[in-house]
C-alpha cells in the first residue's frame, strides 16, 4: 500500500512541476527543454519505485 501512495505522490509532483514550468514566462524552446528534463527525472524516479517492487 505504501508503494502505491509513493507512486501516486510522485505522479502528482511531476504533474505539478510540469504545470509550473508551463506557467513560466520563458521562451518556447526553453520551456520544452525544461519539460523534457522534468519528464526524464520523473521516469527515473518512477522506475526507482518499480525496481523496489
Amino acid at each position: 500500500m505504501g508503494l502505491l501512495i509513493s507512486l501516486f505522490i510522485t505522479i502528482l509532483v511531476i504533474g505539478l512541476v510540469l504545470y509550473l514550468v508551463r506557467m513560466l514566462p520563458l521562451d518556447g524552446n526553453i520551456k520544452n527543454i525544461l519539460q523534457i528534463i522534468v519528464i526524464i527525472i520523473g521516469i527515473i524516479s518512477l522506475l526507482r519505485y518499480l525496481a523496489v517492487f
